[in-house]
Order: structure tokens, then C-alpha cells, then sequence
């Protein structure tokens, strides 16, 4: 296939790449500079700017792109920031995916699409929950539809938390768990909808060559753990005791109304992929986590 992506420099963008092409698949990337290399295109969501011959040939458009979730405060600017970018940048890509006739669109999402869960599980049939991070995935995914009204199979994947060696959550909290400061947020009953950069980056894949995989897919692992179980874990994983409790209050401080992402969770299962024979390299935390730290 040849597989056009965008966002191919962040960490899911990165491993995609190099599983697509290991996989003997031709990768065009989008990137916002000046082209620099022969596999390069340019564009630029925010004006709708697409090079010519971008998506010349394609089989497939896979769009990662957009800024980070959680990498700042949610202040009101931040909120509309993220809102126009994400669904500015798959409006580009859903309208040039119908132009071209790219017959396959996968476009990112998340499982904060569902909101708040609790305990219940919760499958790609699930509702939308009420939230910005809910309301966001929605006008995310609704912004695919000239893709789809124009014949193109539309994947979206609504990731959950991505394990990896480097970066990702584990990126973020492995600094903390070094200092034995690691340790349990809120009562600890959220859930946490974790999986592999390797299931992640192969799931992926599994969508784009799957001509019978379509609509919402959760890309999760299938045993979801609660953010105690996590700690637990995490701090086993590392060899550091993770013995504090960061009360709900105190996060709300720091992060403001992005502490309620951490504070509540979906316990997301990947109905989808495992109806459709996907199998998960790394099917339990234990797994994922001694991968992520070559243990």
C-alpha cells in the first residue's frame, strides 16, 4: 500500500513509519516546513494548503496530527486551540481524502470520547460522555464525514494510554517513580485504558489492511486496570515503592480542569480488533510495562 501520514514525527507517528515500511508498505509524509527528502509532502491545516500530488496514488491516509492533550493547562485559549486544530487539520485531510478518492481514511481519536465510566465497561457501541475531552472527540471524528460521504472507509482510533519505552506516560511518570514519589491519584478506582507502542503502531496496521474494520475502533489493551493497579505495577516494573496518594483536590490545583482526565477513566475494551482476530502482543500490563522497560 501507499499509506500517507500525518503527524509521522510524534511517538506514534515515529513507530507507524517504521512498522509501515518494515512491513513493505510505501510511507508519504506530511510535514507543515518546507519539504526536505523524497518521501516529504507539504501542508498546512490551518490555511488548508495540501501539495498537489500529496495524496497521488494513495491507498491510505492515516492523520495523527494535532497537539498534545495534556501538554498544558486547560485554560479557555488552550480549549479552543485544541479544538481548532484537531478538527481543522481532519477537515483538510477527510475533504482531499473524497477529492482524491482515497478509498481509506483512519483518523485519530481517544477514549476520553466515552467521558467518565467508572467501573462500567465500555465498547466502540458505547455513548459519548458530556466533557470537553468527550465533546473534542466528538467534533474530532464528525469532521471525517466528507471522507465517508464520498465512499471512503473512515477508522477512528480512539487510542487510550500508550505505553512506551520512551515518551508517552511512561515518559511521564517514570521521573517521579525515580524519586519514590510515585503513587496513586485520587481514590485509585479510575480506570486506565493502557496499551502497548507496539500493539498501538500494529493495530494500526491491522485497521488500514482489514478491508471488513471500520467506524469507532478502541485501540486498548484487553485487561484495563484501575489507577491503583497501575501504581502498583508501575512501581514493581521500576523497583521503586509508590507509596503516596495524591489527593483530587491537589491535582485540580496544578492542572486545573485537565486533572479531571487523570481523576476519572474509561475501562475501554478493544471489542473491534479481537472480533476481527487482532492479536495483542503484549495482553496484560505486566507485559507492556516489562517491555517498556526491557525487564
Amino acid at each position: 500500500m501507499r499509506v500517507v501520514v500525518a503527524g509521522s514525527s510524534g511517538l506514534i507517528g515515529t513507530s507507524l513509519v517504521a512498522g509501515l515500511r518494515q512491513a513493505e508498505h510505501e510511507v508519504v509524509r506530511l510535514v507543515r516546513r518546507l519539504p526536505a527528502a523524497p518521501d516529504e509532502r507539504g501542508w498546512d491545516p490551518g490555511t488548508g494548503r495540501l501539495d498537489a500530488d500529496a495524496l497521488e496514488g494513495a491507498d491510505a491516509v492515516v492523520n495523527l496530527s494535532g497537539p498534545g492533550i495534556g501538554d498544558k493547562r486547560w485554560s479557555p485559549e488552550r480549549k479552543r486551540h485544541l479544538l481548532r486544530a484537531r478538527v481543522r487539520a481532519t477537515e483538510v485531510l477527510a475533504n482531499a481524502v473524497a477529492e482524491a478518492g482515497v478509498p481509506v481514511l483512519a483518523n485519530a481519536s481517544a477514549v476520553g470520547f466515552y467521558g467518565d465510566t467508572g467501573s462500567h465497561p465500555v465498547t466502540e457501541a458505547s455513548p459519548p460522555g458530556t466533557d470537553f475531552l468527550a465533546m473534542l472527540c466528538r467534533r474530532w471524528e464528525a469532521a471525517t464525514a466528507p471522507a465517508a460521504d464520498a465512499g471512503a472507509r473512515v477508522v477512528l482510533l480512539r487510542t487510550g494510554l500508550v505505553i512506551s519505552p520512551s515518551g508517552g506516560l511512561l515518559g511521564q511518570l517514570r521521573p517521579l517513580f525515580s524519586l519514590m514519589l510515585g503513587g496513586r491519584l485520587g481514590s485509585g478506582s479510575q480506570y486506565m485504558p493502557w496499551i502497548s507502542l507496539d500493539d498501538e503502531v500494529a493495530a494500526i496496521r491491522f485497521a488500514l489492511e482489514n478491508p471488513e474494520v471500520s467506524g469507532p475502533v478502541n485501540l486498548t489493551g484487553p485487561a484495563p486496570v484501575t489507577n491503583t493497579e497501575f501504581t502498583r505495577a508501575l512501581g514493581e516494573a521500576l523497583g521503586r515503592p509508590a507509596p503516596w496518594i495524591v489527593p483530587g483536590f491537589a491535582l485540580r490545583i496544578v492542572l486545573g480542569e485537565f486533572a479531571n482526565t487523570a481523576l476519572t477513566g474509561q475501562r475501554a475494551m478493544p471489542t473491534v480488533l479481537e472480533a476481527n482476530g487482532f492479536g495483542f502482543q503484549h495482553p496484560t500490563l505486566g507485559a507492556a510495562l516489562a517491555a517498556a522497560t526491557g525487564k
